[in-house]
């Protein structure tokens, strides 16, 4: 996720150094044979302001556990505050029904909460599978700059991470952090295999969803559609519908789906395309291959900047002469949040540090320039709960997590050398991928280049993260 507050990230242009020669062209390691296994129904209302859902998840743990806890984001309040919301309206497991308990864990009073525990009859003990299906509505606010929400003009619907997202890290139990009024994620979720994502839409209206598509038909309720799409390894789903032109193109392998309204964007399909086909050449390049075989973007009516979900961008309709370096930073998500996931809410820094730093390499922005509040470069570690206290929460967040952190990145490579630096980021990339990476994982990585590991220390990245709110 990217906001603008302020002006871009950085804007002053200088060369960062080339492309490592030793460019990886191997597949990513296989995600875990355990991982969950979700299956996910969304029935979208023919006004497009509501989605019935139905999710079922195979989830083997990997630790005894006594409940199933699940995330409601579309309740957190930067979200809640345009009407949007996430309401469970039955769990059953292994077949038998369960009353969840459901907590505001940061949602705004009088709104569905964002923690959903599902108390198990019996504890499971570990490497049992348990299955639980989940029946929930999402109900979609007008104009929402956000990743949920309908236009307020035009015909469309957006939502992504709008289902009940098992909460769970291997190794570490259940991720039960608060939500917070911050612009910017707090999900943690591990890679699953999205076995079907089906969308039942009404006919008139484009689908774009997460994953390869499987099939398209017609649909049992006269005048719908029936959308379907499969991943092996993802940790989010995002689906656009709407009045929408979509055009595919293949870009370095990669199946690119664009989606852009039928009234017209700022820029163009072509320039759209140029930009996607770019960032994808050149952050490969860097980074090693694509993580996934399908890219779904689309151009949503309200919103102002950039969201990621896996295999799945929104963007604003941007001006991209100005702002075409927003392309590259979403599409580096794919790598730090797809590939390599972390607790977004206890160590923020680890997807969009990281994604600055791959964004600010590639177009060569110099993030150093930007202005950056008193102290703001001494906290790069800080759990989005530190950041909700300061006195304006989202600026702070913005110029300690994407300048001071991508700067910070930027000058661990400077002072431990380009090539040996990004080698240190692809061995990174490949020990962690389709795991939820912790902060410990970058110091190892690391580790053999002292000099990084310094500027990220003096940075306050390694900070100890204390403020993380997990049982098991």
């Amino acid at each position: 996720m990217t906001r603008r507050l302020g002006g871009p990230l950085a804007a002053l242009l200088v060369l960062t150094g080339c492309a490592s020669t030793a460019e990886s062209t191997d597949a990513w390691p296989a995600p875990d044979p355990s991982r969950p296994v979700v299956d996910l129904t969304f029935v979208v209302a023919p006004d497009l302001r509501s989605v019935d859902g139905r999710e079922t998840v195979a989830f083997t743990p990997d630790r005894d556990v006594c409940e199933l806890v699940f995330r409601a984001w579309p309740n957190k309040p930067a979200t809640a505050a345009f009407g949007n919301s996430l309401e469970v309206v039955d769990v059953r497991v292994d077949g038998t029904r369960s009353a969840p308990v459901v907590a505001a864990a940061g949602a705004p009073e009088g709104r569905p909460g964002t923690l959903v525990e599902v108390p198990l009859l019996e504890c499971v003990p570990a490497g049992e599978r348990v299955r639980a299906e989940l029946t929930f509505t999402v109900t979609l606010g007008e104009g929402t700059d956000e990743r949920v929400g309908v236009a307020s003009t035009g015909d469309a619907a957006w939502f992504a991470t709008a289902f009940p997202l098992l909460a769970w890290e291997r190794e570490r139990g259940w991720a039960t952090d608060p939500a917070v009024d911050v612009v910017g994620e707090m999900a943690t979720s591990e890679t699953f295999d999205l076995a079907r994502l089906t969308v039942v839409a009404p006919s008139e209206y484009a689908v774009l969803g997460t994953g390869a598509v499987e099939s398209t038909e017609e649909g049992a309720t006269a005048g719908s559609t029936v959308h379907r799409f499969s991943d092996p390894a993802v940790r989010d789903v995002a689906v656009t519908v709407g009045d929408l032109d979509v055009v595919h193109r293949t870009a370095d392998g990669v199946q690119v789906h664009l989606g852009t309204p039928r009234t017209g964007t700022r820029s163009s399909v072509d320039r759209w395309l140029e930009a996607i086909e770019a960032a994808i050449r050149d952050l490969t390049a860097h980074l090693g291959p694509f993580p996934y075989s399908d890219l779904w973007v689309t151009v949503v009516p309200d919103q102002t900047d950039g969201l990621e979900a896996a295999g799945a961008i929104q963007f604003g309709d941007l001006d991209l002469a100005e702002d075409g370096w927003l392309v590259t930073h979403e599409v580096a998500h794919m790598w730090f949040y797809g590939l390599v996931g972390n607790n977004q809410a206890a160590h923020p820094w680890l997807d969009e540090s990281f994604a600055t730093y791959a964004q600010a390499l590639v177009d060569g922005e110099d993030l150093s320039r930007t202005p950056v509040p008193p102290r703001a470069e001494d906290r790069v570690g800080q759990p989005m709960t530190a950041w909700a206290e300061h006195e304006r929460p989202s600026a702070a967040y913005v110029a300690g997590i994407y300048t001071a952190g991508g700067s910070a990145l930027l000058d661990a490579r400077r002072r431990a050398g380009p090539q040996q630096f990004e080698d240190a980021v692809r061995q990174y990339l490949r020990d962690n991928a389709h795991r939820v990476a912790e902060p410990d994982d970058v110091a190892a990585a690391f580790a053999h280049l002292p000099a990084a590991v310094d500027v990220l220390r003096e940075a306050g990245a390694f900070g100890p993260a204390t403020t993380t709110d997990q049982v098991s």
